[in-house]
């Protein structure tokens, strides 16, 4: 490789240095300080550079305690892109989901420390809450072209790589809320698991009587 080549691998190692370094003092000041403490000033005090690097990197002091969010959703659509091609959309979705809360080399949040509590803050902080969330739909518009590419569709006219994105989303969104709300921090797969079984036919057709499964009443919570 020419030196040009080598200068170039070099900047992108060092950016991705900064990058996590900004990340990280991010996530610790804000668990540390509450959301509302920290300044993007301290926050790029700590790591070492000034306001219009860390403005190079992130937009606000949301996006830089939400960074490894990104990370995951990345992993997510990479185990997405794994699943055997027979696979159904939500089936593979789902797997992959389960692909990643299984992978301790990932660090899925219920194995990251004090990535709960970052998620309960979120609950409660609307600006933090809504970066989360356009980090999530960026992740979610990933896996709708793989499962576009996946069926040979074209998302722009075929449906059904966004509906399952959306339905495989939406029952991640709902265990992670459950999870959070739960006070569990080791039980996010469970909840997981839980959310994608609710995805069934008893959702779009009237039953005959009786209690629906997976209903949230304390005998079905998961324990």
């Amino acid at each position: 490789m020419d030196a040009t080549g080598n200068g170039s691998e070099r900047r992108g190692r060092k950016a991705r240095r900064t990058r996590d370094t900004l990340a990280r003092h991010a996530f610790e000041l804000v668990l540390e300080r509450g959301l509302r403490g920290v300044t993007v000033e301290e926050i790029a005090q700590a790591a070492d550079v000034d306001r219009r690097t860390f403005s190079r990197y992130f937009p606000n002091k949301e996006f830089a305690v939400l960074d490894a969010v990104r990370g995951d959703g990345d992993r997510i659509n990479r185990a997405l892109r794994a699943r055997p091609a027979a696979e159904p959309p939500l089936t593979a979705y789902r797997r992959a989901v389960l692909d990643w809360l299984d992978d301790p080399e990932a660090e899925p949040w219920h194995l990251r420390p004090r990535f709960f509590d970052l998620l309960v803050m979120a609950e409660e902080e609307p600006t933090l809450y809504a970066a989360f969330h356009h980090i999530r739909v960026d992740a979610q518009e990933e896996s709708v072209a793989i499962l576009a590419t996946r069926l040979a569709v074209d998302a722009r006219r075929d449906l059904r790589p966004a509906v399952a994105v959306a339905a495989g989303a939406g029952a991640l969104l709902a265990a992670q809320a459950a999870w959070v709300r739960s006070g569990r921090p080791a039980a996010l797969p469970e909840f997981v698991v839980h959310a994608f079984d609710a995805l069934s036919a008893d959702l779009l057709e009237p039953r005959q009587g009786g209690p629906a499964p997976h209903s949230t009443t304390e005998e079905s919570t998961p324990s």
